[in-house]
């Protein structure tokens, strides 16, 4: 009642808590509470009123939401979150904000990724790709190096389960394309766990294409 903006903000902050809370915890409960407190804050954050703050706020949700559908069985939650990042994205365009759309964009792609490996086809992994390579438009090497090497990584990894779904070569070749693009950036200096995951998810290809060549 007294000021809305103000309250809108330490919702958000109060949901940016929570969500770091709720990432370290093996429970729900935090992450729970950061949904809540990101909703809350939008009835003051509204489009009209604030769109960059509202966007951020949605793309804010839509982070939150991906960590709870990671978490719980279903694809409520991921739907939830793909509908949050896509509000975010009316607003907080390339031309306003190029860095926070790729980010948008990459995690955008997670959350088709982690659909497309609960459902059966192919549609919501080639969408991961679609939003990893839309990302990596303004995440240049050049630019933001480990962002990009981080969008390489999730882009090989949604290769790799087509690779899994479509059998042959040719997708894990693309996987393979991206790794190796990846640890052109990431070593064990800069970020030891991310060069540990990409470098387990190149020897996960590798091998996965050794079998797949020998049995043509």
């Amino acid at each position: 009642e007294r000021v809305p903006l103000v309250w809108a903000r330490t919702q958000t902050s109060l949901g940016n808590a929570l969500w770091v809370l709720g990432e370290r915890e093996g429970e729900t409960a935090r992450l729970e509470e950061a949904v809540t407190a990101y909703r809350g804050a939008l009835q003051e954050q509204t489009r009209e009123r604030v769109p960059l703050v509202w966007a951020e706020t949605q793309t804010n949700l839509g982070g939150v939401l991906t960590v709870l559908g990671k978490r719980e069985v279903g694809t409520a939650r991921l739907e939830e979150a793909l509908t949050a990042y896509r509000a975010g994205l009316q607003e907080l365009t390339r031309e306003r904000n190029p860095l926070g759309w790729a980010a948008t964009q990459n995690n955008l792609g997670n959350a088709f990724l982690a659909l497309g490996e609960r459902e059966s086809g192919t549609a919501r992994l080639e969408e991961s790709v679609t939003a990893y390579r839309t990302a990596l438009q303004e995440w240049t090497r050049d630019r933001m190096p480990l962002d990009w090497a981080r969008a390489q990584n999730n882009l090989g990894w949604a290769f790799f389960t087509l690779g899994e779904r479509e059998g042959g070569t040719a997708r894990l070749e693309e996987a393979e394309t991206a790794f190796r693009a990846a640890l052109q950036e990431v070593t064990p200096e800069n970020s030891s766990s991310l060069f540990e995951t990409v470098q387990n998810n190149l020897n996960h290809t590798l091998a996965l294409l050794q079998t797949n060549l020998a049995s043509e």
